[in-house]
């Protein structure tokens, strides 16, 4: 079988504090399904558990995203994910930045869900 994909959406998630690439992918994953209606089903004889979803994140350090904890963000389909190095750390400011505020490292994450389904 041939897999053939029906939709591609991005996202992109922030943790403002706590430096957490986990939280900041599983908000990239929301993001990009938080807008969609998928309404094929019928039309192709499929189910949402047919879907073969791939999720690929990218995160300044790919090695500290709980991949299973992302995926879960899916309530259908078989879900595999994949971190690559992207995002962006915005650093916290520091003491030598005339008028501005100590902080945290903001963590950015862009995620691309992609649904395929065998045919």
């Amino acid at each position: 079988m041939t897999l053939i994909r029906y939709v591609t959406e991005m996202g992109m998630g922030a943790d403002v504090h706590g430096r957490d690439y986990t939280k900041a992918a599983k908000r990239a994953v929301s993001d990009a399904i938080r807008h969609s209606s998928l309404n094929f089903f019928r039309a192709l004889d499929k189910s949402p558990d047919d879907m073969k979803i791939t999720v690929r994140v990218g995160v300044a350090e790919p090695n500290k995203v709980d991949t299973d904890a992302v995926a879960a963000e899916l309530p259908y389909g078989s879900v595999s994910v994949e971190c690559v190095l992207g995002g962006l750390d915005v650093p916290a400011a520091s003491n030598h930045t005339p008028g501005s505020a100590l902080g945290d490292t903001i963590v950015l994450a862009n995620a691309a869900v992609i649904v395929c389904f065998d045919e």
